[in-house]
């Protein structure tokens, strides 16, 4: 799905992170959303990679990367947990500075990234998403309707695993469905690879995680940062047709927790960088370059 790209696995401590790399310049990391893995960057990361190197990774519990239990407090699937294991993994790269962009759930690993990793990450973007703190603390009945997976997901004792696992094509298909606007559609191919990896129960089991930690670990330690803004530069994008901007007003979500936020919606719904890659494309671009003389 990365045309160009070269795969690797990085061992990190027990976790070992799946990625692939291309280009030359300045080191970018990609990270994608639920129910996705890395191949959602197919339509924009070859062009990214003309400017950058370009790393394009599986988050834990995703794709090609470790997918341990969840363990007490779902620790494990912190988004702390989460984005160390990626600075290591760009470390072993050779990249002690980096920027970022994430999608959705990459995004949320973005965000704790860039507040536990400030010497690390130069710039990040976050692509249709909201602080995770400011949706629980807000939760109405608008929220509950359009983000149902949330308090699905984080259901004990095996219940969404057992219930997806009657039918993990089918229920990607619809998520990708209903999240979707009226852009241009996720690519068969892509979807095809989402399905490949989403059979598998362990993998299951790593995306409620995920979830569960949002829920719990991942509050405790949002709350404990709450007087702590994001210090680096921040893009926020959003999909113009999408729930994320007709619930909130995003770029000011991110205001209220980063000191250097710029943002603007893009065409179509959810999943930015399959349905306008085009702009999103643009929109980071721009946004890398700036302050940089090579960039003309």
């Amino acid at each position: 799905m990365l045309d160009g790209f070269t795969p690797r696995r990085i061992e990190v401590g027990d976790t070992t992170v799946a990625l692939a790399t291309a280009g030359e310049g300045p080191p970018l990391l990609l990270l994608h959303g639920y129910p996705q893995t890395r191949a959602c960057w197919h339509r924009i990361a070859p062009d990214l990679a003309r400017r950058h190197r370009v790393v394009a990774a599986d988050l834990r519990g995703y794709g090609e990367s470790s997918k341990p239990p969840g363990g007490p407090g779902h620790a494990a699937y912190s988004k702390r947990a989460m984005a160390a294991d990626l600075v290591a993994a760009m470390a072993q790269l050779g990249h002690a500075r980096f920027a970022v962009a994430g999608h959705d759930r990459g995004g949320r690993v973005a965000h704790r990234m860039a507040l536990d990793h400030p010497d690390v990450v130069e710039r990040a973007a976050v692509l249709d998403i909201v602080p995770t703190r400011t949706l629980f603390e807000g939760v109405d009945q608008a929220f509950a309707t359009a983000y149902y997976h949330w308090f699905f997901l984080i259901q004990p004792d095996g219940l969404p695993e057992t219930m997806i696992g009657r039918d993990p094509e089918w229920f990607l298909r619809e998520t990708v469905r209903r999240w979707s606007g009226r852009a241009e559609p996720v690519a068969e191919e892509a979807i095809a690879e989402y399905v490949r990896w989403f059979r598998d129960p362990a993998a299951i089991h790593g995306s409620c995680e995920d979830y569960r930690a949002a829920a719990t670990i991942d509050l405790e330690h949002d709350r404990a940062d709450a007087g702590t803004r994001v210090a680096c530069p921040l893009l926020v994008l959003w999909g113009e047709d999408g729930a994320m901007h007709r619930l909130y007003d995003v770029r000011a979500a991110w205001e209220a927790v980063a000191a250097d936020v710029r943002g603007h919606p893009v065409p179509g719904g959810h999943f930015l960088p399959e349905e306008a890659p085009e702009a999103t494309r643009d929109a980071l671009l721009a946004f890398l370059s700036e302050g940089d003389p090579a960039a003309g």
